[in-house]
Parts: C-alpha cells; structure tokens; sequence
C-alpha cells in the first residue's frame, strides 16, 4: 500500500474537551512568563546577590525594554519589587512563586531522566512541560520517580 493511499485515522475529541484544554493551555501561556522571570530573578538573587535588568535580559534572551515591561506586570501583580536603575527583589508571594517553578522543574527533570533521557535533554524539555503540567499529573510524575530511583 501506498503512503498516500492509507487510510488515516482521525482522532476526534468532545468540542468541549477540546475547548477546555484550549483554555487551558491560554492560562497557563499566560502565567508562563511570570514563572520564567521569578525562577530567573531568584537564581539571580541565589548566585550573583542581586537581580539587574541587564542580566535578566541576557538570561531570558530578551532586550531590556521587554525586561522593563514585564517587570511593571510583575510588580502590578505584586510578585517583585523593582526601582530604575536598582535591582529587582521578589515579594513573598514572587519568592513562592519561584520556589514552586523550581519544584515543578525538578520533578519533570527527574521524571524524564527516569525515563531515560539524557540530562540535556530533560533540562530542556522540562522548560516547556514544567509550565503546562497539572498537579494530578505531577503527583504522578513524583509517585513514579520514588518508584524508580533508589
């Protein structure tokens, strides 16, 4: 049989399945920056003892004025502290943020690398999937990791 000849197979999911994860997936892009910025603030803050504008836009991979912009959302939304020119802190509620980023990171790394794939690898793809997963998923992610590793 020809590649172009079989049959395809479509998935088809409820409409309001579909709708629900679509929507799903907008939240979560939306809070996805506030989680980079305060996972990367806190890293800062952990190895250099403060966070500046330029090293965030050299961290993120960002120009300085998408720093500035995101740092007056973060600080509308209470999660840094940030002056011109000065450096920038987090809130409890940022530090509570970050702390849980890092959480959530570090099960999806151990999940994968559980799996078997190569630590470059599940460093970069749990970037991605660190942001998107849910808490029943993550708890499943932990349950098989403590099954796994000694």
């Amino acid at each position: 049989m020809k590649p172009s000849s079989r049959p395809t197979r479509k998935l088809v999911r409820p409409s309001a399945l579909q709708a629900e994860s679509l929507r799903q997936t907008r939240r979560e892009h939306a809070s996805e920056i506030s989680e980079d910025y305060a996972e990367a603030i806190a890293d800062l803050a952990a190895s250099q003892g403060e966070a500046r504008v330029v090293d965030l836009a050299r961290r993120l991979g960002v120009t300085h004025v998408t720093v500035n912009r995101t740092l007056a959302r973060l600080q509308r939304d209470g999660y840094v502290i940030a002056r011109p020119y000065r450096a920038i802190f987090l809130t409890e509620a940022g530090r509570r943020l970050a702390a849980e980023c890092h959480r959530r990171h570090a099960v999806v790394v151990a999940f994968l690398r559980a799996l078997g794939i190569p630590e470059k690898t599940a460093e970069l793809d749990a970037e991605g999937i660190e942001h998107h997963v849910s808490p029943q998923t993550l708890a499943a992610f932990e349950r098989h990791v403590r099954r796994t590793t000694p």
